[in-house]
């Protein structure tokens, strides 16, 4: 291959992916491509008043320039320019607000959903419910981080381990709600941002016309793994959605765990260092250390490995004196709180030999709502 022909295919190359880069994503639904089309006519609309203005600017400077003899003439109040420089821009903006406020009630027309599903942000994971079909589950980030092949995928930090997934040609209605910090819900493919606030319900819809898988990332500065809370919703036929459901609720009963069952240290150590792996080693680290002057080490800390009302307390209700320590019983049921705090206790050099069973945490809450 010639010189001048590699040099003509490195440029070409580099074109189309600048092109790739100064566009928005393929919309996948009918609210993400009047956003797409909105957002085609307000960059033609800008870019013919950038290039007129610029043009009237160079004639100007480049004709009447002192060096050609011309004098710069003196004069006050025309009336034609004023009421020109005045309709003008007004019928510009007529022009730009018809189909932007179009665009924005469609946004907010949450009327006539099909199906219904309350999202919940958390430090630093996503909860999906499915109300209309009673069951739910966490979605957390599934790219591992220090996995150096990772880097080079297409999805790095775009990957989970549950993704949401909803059934084509249907409106899905969403409710948005956090349980600690503001979040943000974004999908750019689906046309769909919202904010999640703590104590409030917000909702949104989307209606996904091919199946496919579309990704999208928390887009509010909600703590230290901000980067690292992806959202992947997954669109089924209906059809295979149907199956979808079925399975899942098939797992869901199989997998419930029985609130009286007594469970061996094993088991329980076992079952919370996947509990740990999913929702604490962001702060308290895979070697249960911490990070020095931000989230106090496990390994080693007294209320692990001696106050075990303690440990309950704070896993449970959260930490009044660091608001970083979510409650997690509200996340957590019963079995995982106690698994957690068992393999925490029996982890790294805390060998106390310890453990707790799940009605101990079921009496703790009881007694947190008798205090109330």
């Amino acid at each position: 291959m010639s010189y001048a022909r590699s040099i003509v295919l490195l440029l070409c190359c580099s074109a189309s992916v600048r092109a790739e880069q100064l566009n928005l994503q393929t919309p996948a639904t009918p609210m993400a491509a009047q956003e797409y089309t909105l957002h085609t006519l307000l960059l033609i609309i800008t870019g013919l008043i950038f290039v007129g203005v610029l043009a009237v600017m160079m004639y100007a400077i480049v004709r009447h320039r002192k060096a050609a003899g011309y004098q710069a003439r003196q004069f006050h109040e025309n009336t034609t320019v004023e009421i020109l420089w005045t309709l003008i821009p007004f019928l510009i903006l007529v022009a730009i607000a018809w189909p932007a406020t179009r665009a924005v009630l469609a946004q907010k027309s949450v009327t006539g959903e099909d199906m219904t599903i309350k999202i919940t942000g958390y430090q630093w994971k996503w909860r999906y419910d499915y109300l209309d079909q009673g069951f739910g589950f966490m979605s957390h980030l599934a790219t591992p981080r220090d996995d150096p092949a990772a880097v080079r995928r297409p999805e790095y930090l775009l990957e989970v381990d549950e993704p949401l997934v909803v059934p084509t040609g249907k409106k899905v209605r969403l409710l948005l709600t956090a349980n600690d910090v503001i979040h943000s819900w974004y999908v750019p493919q689906l046309g769909v941002k919202q904010d999640a606030i703590p104590g409030y319900y917000r909702d949104t819809w989307f209606l996904v016309d091919q199946p496919g898988v579309y990704r999208g990332q928390c887009t509010e500065l909600c703590g230290k793994d901000h980067g690292f809370m992806p959202i992947v919703v997954e669109a089924k036929s209906p059809a295979d959605y149907d199956k979808w459901v079925a399975e899942r609720k098939k797992a869901a009963q199989a997998n419930a765990d029985d609130p009286n069952k007594t469970w061996t240290l094993d088991e329980l150590k076992a079952r919370g260092q996947q509990v740990y792996s999913q929702n604490c080693i962001p702060c308290h680290q895979a070697n249960g250390r911490g990070i020095p002057g931000t989230f106090p080490a496990l390994d080693g800390s007294p209320i692990v490995t001696k106050n075990k009302a303690a440990h309950i307390d704070i896993v449970l209700n959260g930490s009044k004196r660091n608001t970083a320590m979510p409650a997690w019983g509200k996340q957590l049921s019963d079995t995982e709180i106690a698994a957690v705090i068992t393999f925490e206790r029996n982890a790294w050099s805390n060998h106390t030999g310890e453990f707790v069973q799940p009605k101990e945490i079921r009496a703790a809450r009881a007694g947190a709502s008798g205090n109330s």
